[in-house]
């Protein structure tokens, strides 16, 4: 278990960043035009590719020797996505809890859902990468 803390950590931190950057654009320039769906479809694709890069460094630098190890590193990043979510919106946005669940429940919800679903299962999907 502690192999993956790491590996998890960097991973999160790497991808959430950036997440976290067009998840600001998204809400500011594209969902305004285009709708928040619209606009969480085309975000979910772009960080799924970020997810995808970013496990393939994090694997280069910490290998993982089976996909089990890799599923876990991807489980304990989700969760600490998901709590850096619920922090970002109930601490630094001031939204009450209920309100950011309830959100989820929504279409472009569930699609961002997914995606960070995605986002956990990459480092599995990703194998081991060599060299």
């Amino acid at each position: 278990m502690p192999r993956i803390v790491l590996p998890a950590l960097v991973y999160v931190a790497a991808v959430f960043a950036m997440a976290f950057a067009l998840g600001t654009l998204r809400v500011l320039l594209v969902a305004p035009r285009l709708g928040e769906l619209a606009a969480v479809a085309l975000e979910v694709p772009v960080v799924l590719c970020l997810s995808w890069l970013v496990a393939g460094r994090v694997l280069r630098r910490w290998p993982l020797t089976g996909r089990g190890q890799r599923l876990a590193m991807g489980g304990l990043a989700f969760v600490c996505l998901m709590a850096l979510e619920l922090i970002v919106a109930t601490g630094l946005l001031g939204r009450p809890l209920d309100g950011v669940l309830a959100a989820m429940a929504t279409l472009p919800g569930l699609v961002g859902l997914a995606g960070q679903i995605g986002f956990a299962l990459v480092p599995a999907l990703r194998g081991q990468v060599r060299g």
